[in-house]
């Protein structure tokens, strides 16, 4: 198949923002209903031990004990008490979290987490992402940017750039990047040298374009028609001297001519010519479980069930550490995941079957892999019901006599013979307390949303099902997570 974009948008459809952007972070904080909650930006999901140590403590000493990764790989703490903000300002300032305070809440930038670590040989985009983080901190332009825009560094293999980000850089085989904003199609192929301060350019370009329109978009996609954003960036490249050749998307000169103008072979041929000049390939999350090494190590692919661990269970991520790793860094990915890098096979082996034990999802059978949610109640006022207690239920309600839905840390291990395991083929489910679908996932997922009194909807690609809690729900979700019955069945209400 010819390789994709992301959803384009309907630009009819694109707000005009009317108020400032409220997004939280690291000092400021949002006031929920279970207390403050603070957003921490790790560009690309970077973590050492000793940052990593310093979110335990202050989720331990100042919040509920809890970390919740997001999907975009930041770091949430809930629970924080009203006056507690200059002391974890200090936690986050001594661990080296919070190179500048005014830029903390732009620092959105993901990265393809297996760079480097799976062999396949693509560009190590840590290194992109250092440059780029340094590059958005020294930029006084950039601190207009809202919270909510996001960078994504693919190292080639497509993960990150299907994730709809504002900014993308796609590393392709010859050494080069190509740059993307929005769900352009099209792109601008850079030098690799380059790629960091022309993805910079590209959204300090965004913030004059969105200006000139009168929008107020926080983001690429809300930008009105007719905005010339690639214009204007193709521009601000020459004029800082980044040399650029245009990339065409294969399919957009293809589908302006009349389709008996082409047969097969030809259309077959142009595919060829395009999948030569630029590589865009499709790549899913990391699966759970070992990643192999070239050199030998060992980086073990961990998931946080309903994408929150508790202090213990982060803690155990660095025990191995105390095992002479070679690498010690954690990388907390968009997927809601963690990738911990460079064990021994011996050490590795250990640390997963205690993580397995300690109730992380280390297996793509697991029956709580791909299954997220939002806050939901108590946590959020918006939430219409407590739904991840639904979700845990809907999980552990496929086999009588299950383990509880809930336990000390989260969601309990998945020993073989607790639950069914999923096939690694199902689609996503997201569990939404409201309309907004507050962090849900991206491409296609099963759409699970609170209506109020027990009730949720259910939809796959627009088709809809209405349902209640219970038995009659989990059956529901199942079945509309298997992906023959998504592309097959219609679903109505």
């Amino acid at each position: 198949m010819p390789p994709t974009s992301p959803t384009p948008v309907n630009r009819d459809e694109a707000p005009v923002r009317e108020r400032g952007d409220a997004c939280p972070g690291a000092l400021r904080l949002h006031a929920a209903d279970d207390g403050r909650l603070a957003r921490l930006r790790l560009p690309a999901g970077l973590l050492t031990y000793r940052q990593a140590e310093a979110l335990a403590t202050a989720a331990e000493r100042l919040g509920d004990g809890r970390l919740d990764i997001t999907s975009r790989g930041n770091v949430q703490l809930r629970g924080l008490g009203e006056s507690c903000g200059g002391e974890l300002a200090e936690l986050l300032y001594e661990a080296g979290l919070l190179p500048s305070e005014r830029h903390e809440r732009v620092r959105n930038v993901i990265a393809s987490p297996l760079s480097g670590l799976d062999g396949i040989p693509r560009a190590d985009v840590r290194l992109w992402a250092r440059e780029l983080d340094a590059l958005l901190c020294a930029s006084e332009a950039a601190t207009a940017l809202s919270g909510r825009f996001l960078f994504a560094l693919d190292d080639g293999r497509g993960d990150v750039a299907a994730l709809g980000a504002d900014v993308t850089l796609l590393a392709q085989p010859d050494g080069t990047a190509v740059l993307h904003t929005g769900a352009n199609g099209s792109g601008l192929r850079v030098s690799a040298g380059d790629a960091p301060r022309a993805a910079l350019l590209a959204a300090e370009t965004f913030l004059t374009v969105a200006a000139a329109s009168g929008s107020g978009a926080w983001r690429v996609r809300e930008l009105p028609a007719g905005h010339g954003l690639d214009a204007a960036v193709t521009t601000a490249l020459a004029t800082a001297g980044i040399a650029t050749e245009p990339v065409a998307e294969y399919g957009a000169e293809y589908a302006t001519e009349p389709g008996a103008a082409y047969g097969a072979e030809p259309e077959a041929e142009y595919r060829a010519e395009y999948e030569a000049d630029v590589a865009r390939p499709e790549a899913g999350p990391p699966v759970p479980g070992p990643v192999h090494s070239p050199d030998g190590t060992v980086a073990l692919s961990v998931y946080a069930p309903l994408g929150r661990l508790s202090v213990a269970q982060w803690r155990l991520l660095l025990s191995a550490g105390e095992r002479g790793t070679n690498d010690r860094t954690l990388r907390v990915t968009p997927w809601r995941g963690v990738i911990v890098p460079g064990l021994d096979p011996a050490t590795a082996h250990d640390l997963l079957d205690r993580l397995r034990t300690a109730g992380l999802i280390t297996d793509p059978h697991s029956p709580w892999h791909n299954v997220g949610a939002c806050t939901g109640r108590p946590g959020c006022a918006k939430a219409l019901t407590d739904v991840r207690a639904d979700a845990a239920e809907a999980v552990t309600a496929a086999r009588p006599g299950g383990p509880p839905a809930t336990a000390p840390g989260g969601p309990p291990a998945a020993r073989p013979g607790d639950l069914p395991a999923t096939n690694p083929g199902d689609l996503p489910v997201y569990w939404s307390g409201c309309a907004r679908r507050c962090g849900h996932p991206q491409g296609s997922w099963v759409d699970v949303v609170a209506t109020g009194e027990g009730g949720y909807d259910i939809s796959v690609r627009g088709n809809l099902l209405r349902a209640t809690t219970g038995p009659e729900l989990a059956e529901a979700v199942a079945t509309a997570r298997k992906p023959t019955t998504a592309r097959t069945t219609p679903v109505t209400r």
